[in-house]
């Protein structure tokens, strides 16, 4: 649907957008961790003060929890225009997020390749929920919580059976990868107790743990509710929303454009989707739209 020479030209890496997203994304954390431990304005009445600290516990959990969006994007390679930059920032931005990049890259892979198809996409080796109390259970991202924790486990120790998208000859790599990244979390966690301020506690997890149902909300409507067919028009949506929160997921509310091209870079996609939008099965008219849509009906999100 797009013609060689445009789609060549959208395909070009650039480093320019992805430091200045990478930047907006740094800002939105920094000014969030301002805001939650010491808001600048003391002379404001204490029930502002803690509106502000609010406020900036929302934004650093936001910050945090789309992490994987940043992870999410570099792992295609598209961010940078340097394969180095691009793995540098994807496995930080799952250290943030609490996920593996490099567990995260193979999994993706065959999610593109086998996108929203049961028994085949990793992504729904969970059942999607099919009811209002699986729908706000979903939200909440306990399950999210608990499967993490289980594959971080398994994959601390080698274990990727029933992942056939980790090659064995690619498991001792990702489970160093995961390892690593729990030698983070570890030397943080001394840090946090040899201080006694509980750090790791009030700036990751519990951020973190605000910031899910928002990414949950967001993620849910990529692909719930489409076809289960191989058809990339039709398995996927594109959803248009605020720009703030674009910027905040670089870009991948285009996302039946990034599934038909994800070689295209997430500054590229606006431009895509101008090309594509009259091809577009789904198209939601904001994530509040397309989620009235599932609590009318929570059983289309179920798997046929």
């Amino acid at each position: 649907m797009l013609s060689a020479p445009l789609l060549q030209r959208l395909n070009e890496r650039r480093d320019g957008p992805g430091w200045r997203q990478l930047a907006f994304h740094l800002s939105v954390l920094a000014v969030g961790a301002l805001l939650w431990v010491c808001p600048p304005l003391p002379v404001l009445p204490t029930a502002a003060l803690w509106a502000l600290r609010l406020v900036g516990l929302l934004l650093l959990g936001w910050g945090l929890a789309f992490g994987f969006c940043a992870m999410h994007e570099c792992g295609h390679r598209t961010a940078f225009a340097s394969k180095g930059a691009n793995d540098a920032v994807a496995w930080w931005a799952g250290v943030l997020s609490f996920y593996n990049a490099d567990d995260y890259r193979r999994y993706h892979q065959w999610h593109h390749r086998f996108t929203h198809q049961p028994g085949l996409d990793p992504e729904l080796e969970q059942e999607p929920p099919s009811t209002l109390a699986g729908y706000l259970l979903e939200l909440s991202g306990l399950p999210w919580w608990m499967g993490k924790i289980r594959g971080h486990a398994a994959g601390l120790r080698g274990d990727f059976g029933g992942k056939p998208y980790i090659p064995a000859e690619a498991a001792a790599a990702v489970s160093r990868s995961i390892r690593l990244q729990f030698a983070v979390y570890t030397a943080l966690l001394a840090a946090s107790l040899w201080q006694a301020n509980g750090a790791l506690f009030w700036f990751w997890l519990l951020p973190l743990a605000v910031g899910q149902p928002l990414l949950r909300f967001v993620l849910m409507a990529e692909h719930g509710g489409c076809s289960t067919g191989s058809d990339g028009l039709s398995n996927t949506r594109t959803t248009l929303t605020w720009a703030p929160l674009r910027w905040l997921m670089w870009e991948m509310p285009f996302h039946v454009e990034h599934h038909l091209y994800p070689s295209v870079p997430f500054h590229a996609l606006a431009e895509a989707h101008g090309h594509l939008a009259p091809h577009l099965v789904h198209t939601g008219q904001g994530y509040l739209a397309v989620h009235r849509g599932f609590l009318r009906d929570p059983a289309r999100l179920a798997l046929p």
